[in-house]
């Protein structure tokens, strides 16, 4: 079974063959995500394995079946990247990665957190500066003494809000499926209640294209407690970027930390030291760093997320080989 792997960093090898020597798929690693230019590379193999931002559209899909290749996998839990309806008329057998470790998303989105309520983001950028003057930006609320908003409590959510719990904040949660066993951590709120009163509010929901995109904009933004943050290390599409720009230089918000956005293959996993970035909204934002703080979709970056995905997609992969079935079918 020829298998290639796209958007495979040097981290992630280890891994990679690692978890292979159970399997033994005669591997391909790629740095490169699949774009249009690169699709050749998949002539000869069996089994596509891709990661977000790789692009599966119905060209690549054509060309992807004219090389005979039967498995079309994605080791994440989104899917956006694949075009699945035409996928499907293809034939193509394809899965997912349901979950993975929730504390890596769940990790990073506290660290931005807490980064933004101590201002801790912004006293490295001063002292960069070679500035080590204490102002009224630096002053801080303790976090015992805050409100932490997370909207969508499922396992990454959770994990989230037992952090904060840990150090003493008031946890509110809002979710439309309510989980009566995290209530031993969180208070279950209604939206707006949730939004007018909480320090910083943090995004833990899945997108649902049609149904909650853009779900952050002016009017929830105007709701939201004057001062506060915003975190999203979940997916771009939940936010209006226009509206959060717009409520970060009016003084709104004090400031946000991003570490998904939309179109991240134009701007993600590249360089862009001496020019400008090309989508204009994200220059915007990114110019009033340290306020604003953008990371390239790191969340699942940790040693825990990267064998949970690796090893779930093999596990795919073989559950396809021998039932033609698998429990993450897409």
């Amino acid at each position: 079974m020829k298998v290639i792997c796209y958007g495979v960093r040097e981290t992630d090898q280890e891994f990679f063959h690692e978890l292979n020597k159970k399997y033994k798929y005669q591997l391909i690693l790629k740095p490169e995500l699949l774009t249009h230019e690169n699709i050749t590379t998949a002539k000869g193999c069996d089994a596509v394995i891709l990661r977000a931002n790789c692009i599966a559209d119905q060209k690549n899909l054509d060309q992807l079946k004219s090389y005979g290749v039967k498995y079309l996998l994605t080791r994440t839990v989104g899917f956006n990247h694949i075009d699945i309806a035409y996928a499907k008329s293809l034939g193509f057998l394809m899965a997912r990665v349901p979950s993975y470790s929730p504390n890596a998303v769940s990790e990073l989105a506290v660290a931005l957190a807490v980064g933004l309520l101590r201002n801790t983001f912004y006293v490295a950028n001063n002292s960069a500066n070679r500035n080590f003057k204490i102002d009224n930006f630096i002053f801080a609320k303790e976090i015992r003494n805050s409100t932490i908003g997370v909207i969508g409590t499922g396992r990454i959510g959770f994990e989230f809000a037992k952090a904060f719990k840990g150090m003493g904040a008031k946890i509110l949660g809002y979710d439309i499926y309510p989980n009566k066993n995290n209530e031993t951590i969180l208070q279950y709120t209604d939206l707006d209640t949730l939004l007018k009163t909480s320090d910083l509010i943090s995004l833990h929901t899945p997108y649902m294209p049609g149904e909650n995109d853009k779900m952050v904009n002016q009017k929830f933004l105007n709701k939201m407690k004057d001062g506060s943050f915003l975190i999203n290390a979940a997916r771009g599409e939940l936010i209006d970027h226009e509206a959060l720009y717009q409520a970060l230089i009016s003084n709104k918000l004090k400031g946000a930390a991003l570490d998904t956005i939309t179109q991240e293959s134009e701007i993600f996993f590249k360089d862009f030291k001496n020019t400008k970035l090309p989508i204009p909204i994200f220059e915007k934002l990114n110019a009033l760093s340290p306020r604003v703080i953008i990371s390239p979709h790191i969340g699942s970056y940790t040693d825990e997320a990267t064998k949970n995905m690796i090893e779930i997609s093999y596990k795919n992969l073989d559950d396809f080989i021998k039932n033609l079935d698998c429990p993450n079918k897409l």
